[in-house]
């Protein structure tokens, strides 16, 4: 398996970039291609010796897409751009899979106009893993796009069950649509024709209703849709609260006294488990489900431990065989259901 990594892309390249994947080389059997300058990547890895028996190789791209650039206009001007070129090397079948961290708007539109879209899916999405006491709820979409209509939602309701059962080995994931309550009346008309929609089509994914805003972490449900706008705002509450939650543990340690520091001591352990539970860098990356390929989007302030977390994402999507299966629903719901 052979992974290209947009060297260049997020708010810490390429040291960080480079960084994980070094990190991820040494604990995953692949190789990653690591797209970008060359002369400043090979700065980086030749700081570390070891990596001269790492299965790493570089692939030049003189060019930098900016997080400020408009996506489209820079994904067609800018063609020797590192995420452009990493993510031709997919279309190539040089690589299987491509990372970057770096403008979620130019690695999208990198991944439509070189990938393409998956006959009969009308738009890709991102699915973005959130922390609940079950394991994690699948989110979707969480940013690609922030206009969806009902059938692209009821896409993102069948593609998000088929990555939850093919990577996350759930039987036959609940379905939920993000709502204001759990009523089937409820909502704006977008939310009530995606219910209606998802109803009918039950036996192409397993909807168990509304989810309103909380059941997210409650672990109530394994996939919930949504637009990408109201997605989006979601994903950054969440990442924003956690960090709060533990900086207003951390305060109430360090102004508790005695007592409180010895009570933390003796709570580490546990401390340490519930941060690794909300640090979202224990996922890395989020897939792009819908076009023809392996696509991961990390967050543009991935660091070294992101960026390994979202290699083995990476991985366990081409592993699980998620494309595949993806194209293999659309084909048989066209030949029974045709809900799509």
């Amino acid at each position: 398996m052979k992974i290209a990594v947009d060297a260049m892309g997020g708010d810490f390249a390429p040291d960080e970039i480079v960084l994980g994947a070094i990190r991820a080389a040494k604990k995953y059997d692949l190789e990653i291609v690591l797209v970008g300058n060359e002369a400043k990547i090979r700065e980086i890895m030749d700081r570390d010796v070891s990596t001269k028996k790492l299965n790493i190789t570089v692939h030049h791209a003189s060019e930098v897409i900016g997080m400020g650039e408009h996506p489209a206009d820079a994904v067609r001007t800018k063609k020797d751009s590192s995420v452009v070129v990493a993510t031709r090397l997919v279309k190539e079948g040089v690589c299987d899979a491509v990372l970057s961290a770096g403008s979620t708007g130019a690695a999208v539109t990198a991944a439509q106009l070189i990938l393409k879209r998956i006959p009969g899916i009308g738009r890709p999405t991102i699915a973005t893993p959130i922390p609940s006491p079950a394991g994690a709820t699948l989110l979707l979409d969480s940013g690609a796009n922030v206009d969806s209509k009902p059938e692209h939602l009821l896409q993102s309701a069948l593609m998000g069950s088929i990555y939850a059962h093919a990577v996350w080995g759930e039987e036959r994931p609940r379905v939920g649509l993000l709502n204001i309550g759990e009523e089937e009346t409820k909502g704006n008309e977008q939310a009530k024709e995606t219910y209606a929609l998802l109803k009918s089509c039950g036996g192409l994914v397993n909807f168990v209703g509304n989810a309103e805003g909380r059941d997210l972490t409650r672990g109530a449900f394994d996939v919930v849709v949504c637009d990408g706008f109201v997605g989006n705002i979601v994903l950054k509450f969440a990442e924003g609260l956690a960090v709060t939650i533990l900086n207003l543990i951390k305060e109430a340690v360090a102004d508790g006294g005695i007592m409180a520091k010895l009570g933390a001591f003796l709570l580490m352990p546990t401390l340490k488990k519930l941060g690794r539970r909300l640090d979202v860098k224990e996922y890395g990356g989020a897939p792009l489900l819908g076009v023809n390929g392996c696509c991961i989007i990390s967050h543009g302030s991935s660091d070294a431990k992101s960026i390994e977390s979202a290699i083995g994402v990476a991985n366990n999507y081409v592993k699980g065989n998620v494309l595949d299966k993806i194209r293999e629903a659309l084909a048989e719901d066209r030949k029974q259901a045709n809900c799509l």
